[in-house]
């Protein structure tokens, strides 16, 4: 009876080291990871003037895998604190959006050549 008591007891003491050492890998996972994720963050930083991107991940109205996601250029107006900025394209109104949704446009304006060669039959 008492060997079995002795028994139980070592059991539950092991199940208690076991829960101790998974705790300590999940809070040694969490630590690398998020090491691994804060080292792969691009800071952005913009200014009034910037010309941008907006991202739209809702954009399903021409489905296609080709299609890019990326509108834009825009004009930041204004930046707020903590990333948000509020932008405008043209004379339309203006709009705020999280600054991870944008990054900077460098492009200038796009020439479309098209060449048209008539063919006589």
């Amino acid at each position: 009876m008492v060997a079995s008591k002795a028994l139980r007891i070592a059991q539950l003491n092991e199940l208690d080291e076991l829960r101790h050492d998974s705790y300590e890998n999940a809070r040694i996972y969490k630590e690398k990871t998020k090491k691994w994720h804060d080292n792969n963050i691009v800071n952005r930083t913009f200014q009034m003037g910037d010309k941008v991107l907006l991202f739209n991940s809702r954009l399903k109205l021409f489905p296609g895998k080709l299609k890019s996601r990326w509108s834009g250029p825009f004009i930041v107006t204004k930046v707020f604190p903590y990333g948000a900025l509020e932008i405008q394209q043209g004379d339309s109104s203006l709009f705020k959006v999280n600054g991870q949704r944008v990054k900077h446009y460098y492009g200038g304006e796009i020439e479309k050549k098209v060449n048209i060669t008539l063919v006589d039959s």
